[in-house]
C-alpha cells in the first residue's frame, strides 16, 4: 500500500473523530439547556402550589380585595399554561403579570395588620418570595445555557454537524420591559 493511502486514511480518521467530538459537544449543550429549564420548571411548580395557600390565607382577612386576589390567580394560571406549552414569550409575559400582581397583593396587605402578623401568611409570603428569587437566578443559568447552545450551533464548523443532525436553537426566557424596570413600591402602597 502506498503512503498516499495511509495519509488519506489518517485524514478521514481525523475528520471522523473531529465530527464525533463536535457532535458530543452539541449534545452536551442541548442537555445543559434541558437541565437548566428543568430547574426553572421545578421552581415554577413549587410556586404554583404555594400561591393558592397564600391567596386562601389572604382571603380570610381581605374580604374586599377580590380583584387583587383574582389578578394573582389569573397570572398564576397563565404562567402554568405557558410553562406547560413551553412557550417562552408567553411565559415571560405571564411572569411579568404575576410579579405585578404579587407586588399589588403585598402592598394591599399593608392595610391588614392582622394578616401581616399571621404566621401562616408570613411563612407563605417568605416562601413565595424565595421561590421568585430562585426563579430569577435559574433564569440567568437557563439563558446562559441557551446562549451557549445557540452560538455553538451557528459557529463553523459546528454548524455543519448541527444542520446535518437537525440541532435546533432554543429560545431565551425574557421578561417584558415592566418586569425589568424598577418596581415603584410607593405607587403600589397608594392603591
Amino acid at each position: 500500500m502506498s503512503n498516499g493511502f495511509f495519509i488519506f486514511l489518517a485524514i478521514v480518521v481525523v475528520i471522523v473523530v473531529y465530527a464525533i467530538v463536535i457532535y458530543n459537544n452539541l449534545v452536551s449543550l442541548k442537555h445543559a439547556v434541558s437541565k437548566a429549564w428543568s430547574n426553572i420548571d421545578v421552581l415554577l411548580k413549587q410556586r404554583h402550589d404555594e400561591l393558592p395557600k397564600l391567596i386562601e390565607t389572604c382571603k380570610q382577612y381581605m374580604k374586599f380585595e377580590q380583584e387583587t386576589l383574582e389578578k394573582v390567580m389569573h397570572a398564576r394560571n397563565a404562567v402554568h399554561q405557558a410553562n406547560q406549552q413551553h412557550d417562552m414569550p408567553a411565559l415571560g409575559m405571564a411572569e411579568s403579570a404575576l410579579r405585578m400582581g404579587m407586588g399589588q397583593l403585598f402592598a394591599v396587605v399593608e392595610n391588614y395588620p392582622d394578616l401581616k402578623a399571621n404566621d401562616t401568611f408570613k411563612h407563605l409570603q417568605g416562601r413565595v418570595t424565595d421561590l421568585a428569587n430562585s426563579i430569577a437566578d435559574r433564569r440567568e443559568f437557563y439563558n446562559e445555557a441557551v446562549n451557549n447552545n445557540n452560538v455553538r450551533i451557528e459557529q463553523f464548523p459546528d454548524v455543519i454537524i448541527a444542520r446535518m443532525l437537525n440541532f435546533k436553537s432554543a429560545e431565551l426566557l425574557q421578561f417584558s420591559e415592566e418586569e425589568k424596570a424598577d418596581v415603584d413600591f410607593g405607587s403600589m402602597f397608594n392603591t
